[in-house]
């Protein structure tokens, strides 16, 4: 895709964030103000929808011009991932309903080649039985996914953290991955989101919505990095599953200590609090934008001391 179509496709996103909260704000559809939220404006939860639907508009124009950019079966497990969230943002959804619909687009997913059949050495394993990938498979889903919705809780995190391993998995690659064309058009509307989202007056989150489509789409990239077809740039030599890890290692972290902390004090792990980490040290530097410096400048240093001790 050229440059003049990616302008095009901010602008889209632009049009559809102003034009989707203006009808949210209308039918009094707010973010609500509880013990858990990191702001004191009015927002609301639309800036998933309007990404999605950016992706949708585009997607459907190459479709019928018969220019297949990506794969677009992928918007069917995308599109349910979507659906799932929004109706959770405004009907909180039960965990159960949830995790049930994630293991069926995780199922799809399989079918359409996105799966782990290979450990890389984990474990001591390699190659495993094609059951034992299935399984591997959603659990990774599961665990990729909820971890993305689970640091969705200050501005800006959350779409860093997606941007970030975007770039990191298509810098590191040999060739352009088969997302490439579906990530471009998603960046457009990540970048476009970044204004709404800091803004002081009537912000827009990424909402549930966003979180589970767009944490399906880094779902997806860390399956096609443990896939044989990706291959690291000349001179890298990289093991496939701890640079998995250390792409998403902060929403890996966060996710297991509060899965931790809630189960020991007794507690659902899947009911939401304000006891993650993003959220400690937003208490003490007072700032969203110091907060996500420090946490994706942490990685991003971990990421490189990671592959200058691999390549030493």
């Amino acid at each position: 895709m050229n440059n003049n179509l990616l302008i095009i496709i901010i602008c889209i996103s632009v049009i559809l964030n102003y034009a989707i909260q203006k009808l949210f704000i209308r039918y009094k559809k707010f973010d609500a103000f509880n013990h858990r939220s990191s702001h004191n404006t009015l927002a609301t939860k639309t800036g998933g929808i309007s990404i999605f639907i950016s992706l949708f508009l585009v997607s459907n124009y190459f479709y019928f011009n018969s220019i297949e950019i990506f794969d677009f079966s992928l918007l069917i497990p995308l599109g349910i991932m979507f659906i799932v969230g929004v109706y959770d943002d405004f009907y909180n959804a039960d965990f159960k309903l949830k995790f049930l619909l994630q293991i069926i687009v995780a199922k799809i997913l399989i079918d359409l080649g996105f799966v782990i059949s290979n450990y890389h050495g984990f474990l001591g394993l390699y190659e495993v039985p094609w059951i034992i990938a299935q399984f591997t498979t959603i659990f990774v889903f599961l665990v990729i996914i909820n971890a993305i919705n689970f640091i969705d809780g200050i501005d800006g995190l959350a779409i860093t953290e997606i941007l970030k391993t975007i770039l990191i998995v298509e810098l590191f690659s040999y060739t352009k991955t088969p997302l490439f064309n579906l990530s471009s058009i998603l960046i457009c509307g990540i970048i476009s989101l970044y204004y709404f989202n800091f803004r002081k007056n009537k912000k827009i989150f990424l909402g549930d919505g966003g979180s589970l489509f767009l944490g399906s789409v880094i779902a997806c990239y860390i399956f096609y990095v443990l896939s044989p077809e990706f291959q690291f740039k000349t001179g890298l030599e990289i093991n496939k599953f701890a640079f998995s890890i250390i792409i998403i290692l902060y929403p890996l972290i966060d996710l297991l200590r509060v899965f931790v902390i809630r189960i020991y004090n007794g507690r659902s792990p899947f009911i939401a609090d304000s006891n993650h980490i993003h959220h400690k040290i937003l208490r003490k530097v007072k700032k969203h934008y110091l907060t996500l410096f420090l946490i994706i400048g942490s990685e991003l240093a971990i990421i490189y001391l990671f592959i200058k001790l691999v390549q030493t």
